[in-house]
């Protein structure tokens, strides 16, 4: 109770200073700015598990060489300290579902409920049973979360199908928190054909929070390589960030794979294909 308290109160601080406190991960839309990369969809993707090539355990070690830079990512991101990282969380994505705005209201709702809680903890796809590192960065009003982390007493991909399935699921809702509704929308997006599985979406919150009203979309991304996986959530009020996520997943996957394989990641990340 005491975490909730102090995550909303710094969110209405920031909202007033014209900054934003978020999650991460990330994603990519096929809007008309020809951002949409062409590979694999969320529901394509999600549907098959492939049986991962031998690869080395990730230790927390690995995993902390696996995050990405900020040379792995365009724009003017700058990293910030773990610490500051570890603390973002979006007071937008706190509220309890209607459940009537679903036709199989429990099991629907419950599904949607759990997109919001998982973007507010940072655990996209439920606990890392294993190793877990993130990284934040930001730019802007803007935030970027990203982590690698390993599920082997776990199935990611059992995450990331669910992952698929929300579009349709969680379509569009409506969530209630201290009295005040928001809408939220959850749209599926395309990413670049990385890794062993991967999904992809865009969620966008509608409300208001502190007496004002407000805007959040983000961009949210994971990819499973063997049994582990990357997660972005990347955006804020003024925006997802698809271009930046686009390449945190392009280029995070591939230091995930040279990690795993015993190998030293790029020092040129951009000459990766």
């Amino acid at each position: 109770m005491t975490r909730r308290y102090r995550l909303v109160r710094v969110l209405s601080c920031a909202l007033a200073a014209g900054t934003l406190l978020t999650t991460a991960a990330c994603s990519d839309d096929g809007g008309e700015d020809g951002s949409r990369v062409s590979g694999v969809t969320a529901s394509q993707a999600a549907g098959k598990r492939q049986t991962p090539s031998p690869t080395a355990t990730l230790t927390t070690d690995r995993a902390r060489t696996a995050l990405i830079t900020e040379a792995d990512i365009e724009d003017d991101w700058t990293q910030v300290k773990d610490k500051e990282a570890e603390n973002w969380h979006d007071g937008l994505l706190i509220g309890t579902v209607d459940v009537s705005d679903f036709l199989t209201a429990k099991a629907q709702a419950a599904d949607c409920q759990r997109l919001l809680d998982s973007l507010f903890d940072d655990d996209l796809l439920g606990r890392p049973s294993g190793a877990s590192e993130l990284r934040g960065f930001e730019q802007g009003d803007s935030r970027m979360l990203y982590q690698v982390a390993s599920y082997e007493r776990t199935d990611p991909q059992d995450s990331l199908n669910r992952m698929a399935n929300l579009p349709e699921k969680c379509d569009q809702f409506t969530v209630t928190d201290d009295g005040e509704q928001r809408t939220v929308q959850v749209v599926e997006t395309t990413l670049p054909g990385v890794g062993d599985a991967r999904a992809g979406l865009r969620v966008t919150v509608r409300g208001r929070t502190g007496g004002t009203d407000a805007t959040l979309t983000l961009g949210v991304a994971a990819v499973r390589v063997g049994d582990d996986a990357i997660t972005v959530t990347a955006g804020g009020l003024d925006g997802d960030e698809n271009d930046s996520v686009v390449q945190a997943v392009r280029l995070g996957t591939q230091r995930l794979k040279d990690v795993l394989a015993g190998k030293t990641p790029s020092p040129n990340p951009g000459e990766v294909e």
